[in-house]
């Protein structure tokens, strides 16, 4: 699915990364690369199903060495080695790193990973990628309140939560906001692309996990308001929020 890279890549352009590059599958580079001419591309090894191979696992640890943030996750599919991929970035002490989509999905299968975490980590779930992170590392059933979801699988792996959904709950396990921005039209495809997106570019700015989460959802919510305010909820798409990223960022920094 390369236009979810290229819509994270996109966003992270409009919230405010001086300089973005997408990593991808050698087959899916000319299409994520004809999205956006602003960020630039990393061309990385390929299984026979055209997902990221694990022979990627040096050129992406070198890109990452050279960069202040990086996000993992949306498009890249399921197999072995994406969740190789996953856990080997979780165990560097370096940028920190948004892990969102098949990301949040390959990790669901690797076992025990909280107990190995070592980066600064924030993972964005919607609730069917919750239930199979918990199913992961939890016997009990997943808590229907969605606040105690979060506050739980926040204070046992270790990273920044961002459960998604309508009251969007960030929580580092101890500290917890519900976002009251955003509307039902932002439930379209691309939607979390795009906030991966802006909470890397502000990682990347040297905000603090929980920090950057919370400013994330609250400007990418409030960009959906203005759009649908200006195109209705119905008509609403993923570009259309990051349209609109830089008359929220203007608001919010204003108001």
């Amino acid at each position: 699915m390369s236009g979810a890279a290229a819509l994270a890549g996109r966003a992270a352009l409009r919230a405010g990364a001086g300089l973005v590059r997408v990593a991808t599958a050698k087959s899916a580079l000319p299409t994520v690369a004809s999205f956006e001419p602003c960020y630039t591309t990393i061309p990385l090894d390929e299984d026979t199903a055209g997902r990221i191979s694990g022979r990627a696992i040096n050129a992406i640890l070198d890109a990452v060495a050279d960069n202040d943030a990086l996000a993992f996750g949306p498009g890249v599919g399921q197999s072995g080695d994406l969740r190789t991929i996953v856990q080997t970035l979780l165990q560097q002490e370096g940028p920190a790193v948004v892990v969102d989509g098949d990301g949040l999905n390959n990790l669901a299968k690797v076992r025990g990973w909280p107990k190995r975490l070592k980066a600064k980590a924030v993972l964005t779930p919607h609730p069917g990628e919750m239930k199979r992170l918990w199913s992961g590392l939890f016997r009990e059933r997943l808590p229907e309140k969605r606040e105690q979801q979060a506050v739980e699988m926040a204070a046992h792996s270790g990273a920044i939560v961002v459960l998604k959904g309508a009251g969007t709950v960030v929580t580092d396990g101890q500290k917890v906001y519900i976002n009251k921005t955003g509307n039902p039209g932002m439930a379209t495809a691309g939607s979390g692309d795009v906030l991966t997106g802006v909470i890397t570019a502000l990682l990347g700015q040297g905000l603090d996990g929980f920090d950057a989460a919370v400013l994330g959802v609250y400007i990418h919510g409030l960009a959906g308001d203005i759009a649908a305010g200006q195109l209705g909820q119905v008509s609403l798409m993923a570009t259309d929020i990051i349209d609109y990223l830089p008359r929220a960022i203007v608001v919010a920094r204003d108001s």
